[in-house]
């Protein structure tokens, strides 16, 4: 095939490299597994960064999974629960993994019933916006769960209350 898409047909090696050369292009070879392997006449500039330009568009269109860790203690505080809480659901709606961690040290491993109590908490209150890939287990001290998004449900990100402007009179 040429550099306009016309076919030229079966054609030897020396043939095709002798059309190239005669056409100031390159011989590339597309299909090599095909029987006989097709090949085009191009500039094999241009055809690295037509090559390089698709795999750019591919690799932008595709959707990583990063997974966000959210870290909790036994004795976190009730607002600090609720602003991890949200983290969780707003990192769930953007459609992240979220590990959720709760860490015991010292005497908080010998009433490890509060971090699951908090983690079961934890768990129901984001019911709604999450599936629970791995549930609460115990590894060294960290009580872990990993959630992912449910799958079909939008999750809004939590509303935060109006801030009143800087610099004026109040």
């Amino acid at each position: 095939m040429d550099e306009v898409g016309n076919q030229l047909g079966v054609m030897t090696l020396f043939d095709a490299m002798k059309t190239a050369r005669e056409s100031g292009l390159d011989v590339v070879e597309i299909s090599p597994n095909a029987v006989p392997p097709v090949c085009k006449l191009v500039d094999y500039g241009k055809f690295l960064y037509e090559q390089n330009k698709k795999a750019h568009e591919a690799k932008k269109h595709q959707k990583s999974s990063h997974i966000k860790e959210v870290k909790f203690r036994p004795s976190t505080a009730e607002h600090d629960y609720q602003v991890r809480k949200n983290q969780i659901i707003r990192f769930l709606g953007e459609g992240f993994k979220v590990k959720a961690m709760i860490f015991h040290r010292g005497r908080e491993m010998a009433h490890k019933e509060v971090g699951h109590a908090k983690m079961d908490r934890l768990l129901k209150d984001i019911n709604e916006h999450a599936q629970v890939e791995f549930g609460p287990r115990m590894e060294a001290n960290i009580l872990l769960a990993l959630l992912a998004p449910k799958k079909g449900v939008p999750t809004p990100a939590p509303s935060r209350p109006a801030q009143p402007a800087a610099g004026g009179q109040a």
